[in-house]
């Protein structure tokens, strides 16, 4: 049986790489200088703007969200003039390509950010030690019409939470590492972008962005001077430890609907083709 799984999986991984037409001479600045041209698009976005008001400003908030949803809801168009362009001609679709599909959703959406929340195991902690309130209490915030009411019209939390993580994501990730794949191969691609969950889903990514923006940087120099400082300390190493440990078997493309689709623009599979 065993001897029939790899014969399969050969078979399967056959056909995948059999979509790639040959590499064309000059892809990788083709690729390369899409991504330039993509990610200077979407910081230009930001800027076209003029005004004297703080980056914090409503009116300043609203003006970049227009101009960052016009160039995210665009950036699938420079996948594919890439795609045509260079006539790579892959199985999947574009969108598939770009981590969009429904195969493995509900792993990419729950792994992907319980490994990020284990990285954050020590500043979760501090968090609870110093919250003035029970997990009943929290809970009864969280279920709370009125709480999503004022967090959705707080343009401060749109941004943090979910404008920034959806378009940064789908421009620097779901975006580029379509282009970058066929050149670089899908391990230095994911290093390059950088990137880990989005492999195989575009969600994951996002549910982490915006998870690391709500907890920000670790106050390092508060846990230093909190009273329970080395009970917290302790919890910062061990979720670095379990983060690394639980990396690769977390993000196992099989958990999120295997063949990865972006794995099709190679012929030279690494690891997480594998």
């Amino acid at each position: 049986m065993k001897d029939d799984d790899d014969l399969t999986a050969d078979f399967r991984s056959d056909q995948l790489h059999a979509n790639v037409a040959s590499v064309p001479d000059g892809l990788c600045w083709v690729s390369i200088l899409s991504c330039l041209l993509l990610a200077c698009s979407y910081v230009g976005s930001l800027y076209v703007w003029k005004s004297d008001l703080p980056r914090d400003h409503p009116a300043v908030i609203k003006r970049r969200f227009t101009s960052v949803l016009i160039v995210s809801a665009l950036s699938p168009v420079f996948v594919w003039a890439w795609k045509d362009f260079t006539g790579i001609q892959p199985g999947p679709s574009l969108l598939a390509l770009m981590g969009i599909r429904l195969e493995g959703l509900i792993p990419a959406i729950i792994l992907p950010l319980l490994l990020t929340m284990v990285l954050f195991l020590g500043p979760l902690i501090q968090l609870a030690m110093d919250c003035p309130w029970g997990f009943m209490d929290g809970m009864k915030v969280v279920v709370d019409p009125c709480f999503w009411t004022l967090c959705l019209s707080d343009m401060r939390w749109l941004r943090n939470q979910v404008v920034a993580p959806l378009t940064e994501e789908l421009v620097f990730r779901a975006c580029m590492l379509p282009m970058l794949v066929p050149c670089a191969g899908p391990s230095a691609a994911i290093f390059t972008c950088p990137l880990f969950f989005g492999v195989g889903h575009l969600v994951g990514p996002v549910l982490c962005h915006s998870f690391c923006n709500y907890m920000g940087f670790p106050a390092l120099s508060t846990a230093l001077d909190h009273p329970y400082r080395l009970t917290i300390l302790s919890f910062y190493v061990l979720g670095v430890v379990l983060f690394l440990l639980l990396i690769f078997p977390m993000t196992d493309p099989l958990f999120y609907g295997s063949p990865t689709p972006v794995c099709t623009l190679t012929s030279t599979p690494g690891s997480i083709c594998s």
